[in-house]
């Protein structure tokens, strides 16, 4: 086991470069590496695989793979490969491939690592290759928004990289688990350059801008696995040392009320499912104990939807509402529509289920009324009109029809889920954000000032979060909040 987890981590680097210098076998090549990762992934999930490795005994730098690793990294592979199929018969360069299976490889590690220092290499990998790919079409746009991305990225790594290095000091070691016994500079450090890695609360305020304006296959593995490699550390700790269970659950009901806000003001169709993404993560980390479970079936849909959005006719949802689509474009939208709003034989069904679940009474009803006003974003796409007459070319359906079948499949891997009272729940939530959609909001046009989204206020608000963050700590620990 202990070298099929070096394979998942250095096959995709060797691809990347492999592929290069053989361009003719770029697009199989990256295939092929996506499916060894996804085979790995379910041998992890179905084996209840929990193996620790340890590569530097004195620093406390060691690999973790367990079924939280299991479900990112099949959710990695399900999306990449995806995004490959779908760009199969586009006029993509090897480069394109080439970062995309670098990509692929770095979150595999990400996804595999146990320790600060281990996850600041490979998160550093990521940026440069989500970068690479968010500029990939040289237009003076895209690169303005890929060096965007780049510097708010470095600039969160290097708080992050600041926060390693006290823990360092703390605890003469890199492990996650000497976070609890670091300083509350430590701790806010840390937290503040993943939660804005992740794309969390205000400091993922340069998320919509950054998915909205990608190509969409681009866009879709920014939302369906790049951003999770922000938060899969948050859920490492909240799973390996309790104490921080609280802290998450605040932050991650905080950001999923946050998302659906900016997704309600939006009226570009990528823009709302950016900042649907942002209200997706706080699900995940609400409930960092089934979190791979939910990153899976938010992958799924979010990346199926982003694919889409890129041969819709129009990105203003105003004017889709009054300009018919395809009944087979149509489809595929509510096909991930649904699922996100854990609508009943869908897998995101399930994934809302299990997560509240473990949530107490209180989170739950919080939780709940996300859902309902996850469901009033998601019928602006529901209700759109449909006229039977087929113009999308074929190569979306390569893409998008494994991931709808992954949806429909994995439906069946929680059957307890299917208790009427979780069904007329479920039934009833999304009734109720249909209907205010319907009859209260669709007609309505809002608009949010976009001034919180340019550089200088992004990075205000990281100081500003740092502030907080490190408040938070101090006085909870003053008043043993952790324990």
């Amino acid at each position: 086991m202990t070298n099929l987890t070096i394979i998942a981590i250095f096959l995709p680097l060797f691809s990347g470069f492999l592929i290069y210098l053989i361009p003719k076998i770029d697009r199989l090549f990256c295939l092929l590496t996506v499916s060894i990762s996804a085979i790995y992934s379910i041998y992890i999930i179905l084996n209840n695989v929990n193996l620790s490795i340890q590569l530097l005994d004195n620093f406390g730098v060691k690999l973790l793979v367990n079924n939280l690793s299991g479900y990112f990294i099949l959710t990695n592979a399900l999306v990449t490969g995806a995004v490959i199929l779908y760009c199969w018969q586009t006029e993509k360069k090897t480069f394109f491939y080439t970062q995309a299976i670098i990509l692929h490889g770095s979150m595999n590690a990400v996804f595999v690592s146990a320790d600060f220092l281990s996850v600041y290499v490979a998160l550093e990998v990521v940026g440069i290759s989500a970068f690479l790919l968010v500029s990939y079409p040289r237009t003076d746009r895209s690169i303005w928004v890929g060096l965007r991305y780049l510097f708010t990225s470095n600039i969160a790594m290097l708080f992050y990289l600041m926060g390693t290095i006290l823990v360092y000091k703390s605890n003469q070691s890199f492990a996650f688990e000497g976070l609890i016994n670091s300083t509350p500079e430590a701790i806010a450090l840390i937290f503040l350059g993943l939660l804005t890695k992740g794309g969390i609360f205000i400091s993922g305020l340069w998320l919509p801008l950054t998915h909205a304006e990608s190509e969409s296959p681009v866009s879709a593995i920014l939302s369906g696995v790049v951003v999770k490699a922000g938060i899969f550390p948050l859920l490492r700790c909240a799973v390996i040392m309790e104490d921080f269970n609280n802290f998450i659950h605040i932050v991650g009901i905080a950001t999923a009320f946050f998302g659906i806000f900016y997704a309600f003001f939006s009226q570009d169709t990528k823009r709302i499912l950016a900042s649907s993404t942002v209200s997706q993560l706080g699900w995940i980390l609400v409930a960092p104990q089934v979190g791979g479970y939910y990153a899976l079936a938010h992958g799924l849909a979010k990346a199926n939807l982003f694919m889409v959005s890129g041969v819709l006719p129009s990105r203003n949802i105003q004017e889709l509402q009054n300009r018919a689509i395809s009944t087979r474009l149509w489809l595929t939208l509510v096909v991930g529509s649904l699922s996100i709003c854990g609508f009943p034989l869908f897998y995101g069904f399930c994934a809302k289920t299990l997560a509240l679940k473990s949530l107490s009474s209180t989170e739950e009803l919080l939780m709940n009324i996300s859902a309902v006003g996850t469901a009033m974003i998601y019928a602006k796409f529901i209700f759109l009109p449909s006229d039977g007459i087929d113009r999308v070319k074929s190569n979306l359906w390569w893409g998008v029809i494994p991931l709808m079948g992954a949806i429909f499949v994995a439906n069946f891997l929680y059957l307890p889920a299917y208790t009427p009272l979780n069904i007329l729940k479920a039934l009833g939530l999304n009734a109720i954000g249909f209907a205010l959609h319907l009859f209260l909001f669709r007609k309505m046009v809002f608009t949010l000032s976009r001034y919180f989204e340019e550089v200088e206020q992004i990075i205000g608000m990281m100081i500003l979060m740092l502030v907080v963050l490190f408040w938070m700590v101090v006085s909870w620990s003053s008043v043993s909040f952790f324990a």
